[in-house]
């Protein structure tokens, strides 16, 4: 197979059109046409040579998401599922503007982007591992998750307005794009992100170039449930890209049942990556807390949480489950959360509460493709 244009850096791409006896210019022009324009084919790119454009397509392949089904919660939260070039289903979620759950200002447009197809790692209330999982994303299958959103969010018109302009090498990159919809990315969508450690990487240092998806690095969010070796190979990146842990329990005994991975690598173990990791980026991180009704919603787990939040200098994302259709967990009642903030805050913990967004869709990480798989299995 090919291996797809949005896989590759800027150097990269100088590279292969160097042994072509192209000028770097041209290579501003096919950027234009990926990351601002958001074209899906070769011919599109009208001002690049037709044999320039003849290479490009015998060397790359150009691929795009299909997308199969969109739901829309009453909040404006949009779910999309996303048909790949193998037949595989991944999913995106476009959270509207709220105050920040991971920056210092108020978001504009949140995207929750996958990472792999599956999941290998087994949390038991999450449904994007209940069928395992089967492969990793590539990088530009992780960055077109954020184009194809982009593309969707453009109207016709201003489609045909942008197709009728000749791009200009001096016009620069910003007078180009029009305003982005997506201005900060959450990686916690399906799959265990730091499992695809390198493409995730190279996906987001093109997300984040000022030539590809200009986002800022402290506007993008990895989570992970908790991968001790891979936190510790972030914390030496250097990119100031966030983190943020699915934490979901304070103690062993909470985590073991419910998140595997922490027998593999238990609090201690994490905390000290996490401590490694602060002091490599001095940085605050963010414990993704799912409450989970009966499990680890008691007042009485706010106590470690909070010791374990202010040891790492962390604030609290505290999220109601989503309930999964097959799966036995509940969400605790409405108290119940506000209970859980309240006693986070009376010990001075960074805490927020998030309030129905998408909780009328199917908004649990690989629910929609869960359902839809199993849909299309029925009818074949």
């Amino acid at each position: 197979m090919l291996t797809d244009i949005k896989s590759l850096l800027r150097e990269e791409l100088e590279a292969q059109f160097k042994t072509w006896e192209q000028p770097v210019y041209r290579v501003t022009q096919l950027l234009e046409w990926l990351y601002v324009r958001h074209v899906t084919t070769w011919d599109a790119m009208t001002n690049l040579p037709k044999k320039l454009r003849m290479q490009l397509s015998e060397s790359y392949s150009l691929q795009s998401l299909e997308l199969v089904r969109k739901q829309g919660s009453r909040d404006i939260t949009q779910k999309f599922l996303w048909k790949l070039a193998d037949g595989a289903f991944i999913e995106s979620v476009l959270i509207p503007a709220n105050p920040a759950l991971y920056g210092e200002a108020s978001d504009r447009h949140t995207l929750c982007v996958s990472t792999q197809v599956g999941c290998a790692y087994g949390c038991k209330f999450c449904a994007s591992g209940l069928d395992g999982w089967k492969r990793n994303l590539a990088p530009n299958e992780i960055v077109e998750q954020v184009l194809a959103i982009e593309r969707w969010n453009e109207t016709s018109a201003e489609r045909e307005v942008r197709s009728a302009e000749s791009p200009k090498d001096s016009i620069p990159h910003s007078a180009l794009a029009a305003p982005r919809l997506i201005n900060n990315l959450v990686i916690m969508g399906m799959g265990e992100p730091l499992a695809n450690y390198e493409n995730l990487l190279k996906a987001l240092r093109i997300l984040n170039a000022p030539w590809g998806g200009g986002i800022g690095a402290r506007k993008i969010t990895i989570s992970t449930s908790g991968l001790v070796p891979q936190i510790r190979r972030l914390a030496d990146e250097p990119e100031q890209f966030r983190l943020a842990i699915s934490l979901h329990g304070a103690t062993d005994e909470v985590r073991q049942r419910i998140m595997p991975v922490n027998r593999k690598y238990p609090l201690k173990e994490l905390t000290a990556a996490l401590e490694y990791y602060q002091a490599q980026k001095d940085r605050m991180i963010t414990f993704e807390y799912i409450l989970i009704k009966g499990v680890n919603d008691a007042i009485e787990q706010t106590h470690p949480l909070g010791a374990l939040a202010r040891h790492l200098r962390a604030k609290v994302n505290l999220i109601p489950y989503n309930k999964v259709e097959g799966l036995k967990w509940e969400r605790p009642g409405e108290e119940v959360c506000e209970d859980f903030l309240a006693a986070l805050e009376k010990q001075r913990i960074p805490a927020t509460l998030r309030r129905e967004k998408g909780h009328d869709i199917d908004a649990a990480c690989g629910q929609l493709r869960l359902k839809t798989e199993r849909e299309f299995a029925k009818t074949e």
